[in-house]
């Protein structure tokens, strides 16, 4: 056994060259932990002006050092997000500390979405959303740029139906 190969990870696999989602994804995910946890927050503070006290610190500095943590998190996680397509299939790999590495099949799709809210068409960002045979292995991939996820559609539902044919 060669000193590479107990290096190998199963989440890098060797020849495969990931391709990383758009960094407008880190605003749309920003923007969403200012609404669900600044609003809050100002809440707090306002309490804390028309009733004066101490305590009032204590849920104030959760929530800041909350958002402070998730404003360093959101872009590593956002980073760490990419896939890779393949003849066969496509790898979809996400995550830091619990990483995740999905492989799909191209013969077990069965359609292939492309989704967009207000926030995300703002941003200029769309997520693919695979379907496949099995609930379980259903995947998605958030933070495309909509020409990308068009494309990435087109070409997933050819070759789900160049598979299928062979069925």
């Amino acid at each position: 056994m060669s000193e590479r190969q107990g290096d190998a990870s199963p989440f890098e696999p060797a020849g495969l060259a990931f391709t990383p989602v758009s960094s407008g994804l880190i605003k749309v995910r920003l923007i969403g932990v200012a609404v669900w946890l600044g609003l809050p927050l100002l809440g707090v503070v306002v309490l804390a002006i028309l009733f004066p006290g101490w305590w009032w610190a204590i849920p104030g500095g959760v929530l800041a050092a909350l958002i402070m943590w998730l404003c360093w998190l959101i872009p590593r996680q956002v980073r760490s997000i990419g896939y890779a397509e393949r003849d066969e299939d496509l790898f979809i790999r996400k995550g830091i500390v619990f990483r995740q590495l999905t492989v799909v099949p191209y013969g077990r799709m069965q359609y292939v979405d492309v989704q967009a809210g207000p926030l995300d068409r703002w941003a200029k960002v769309a997520k693919v959303q695979l379907h496949t045979a099995s609930a379980q292995t259903d995947a998605a991939i958030p933070g495309l740029p909509p020409a990308e996820a068009s494309r990435l559609r087109d070409r997933l539902t050819e070759r789900g139906e160049a598979r299928l044919a062979g069925l």
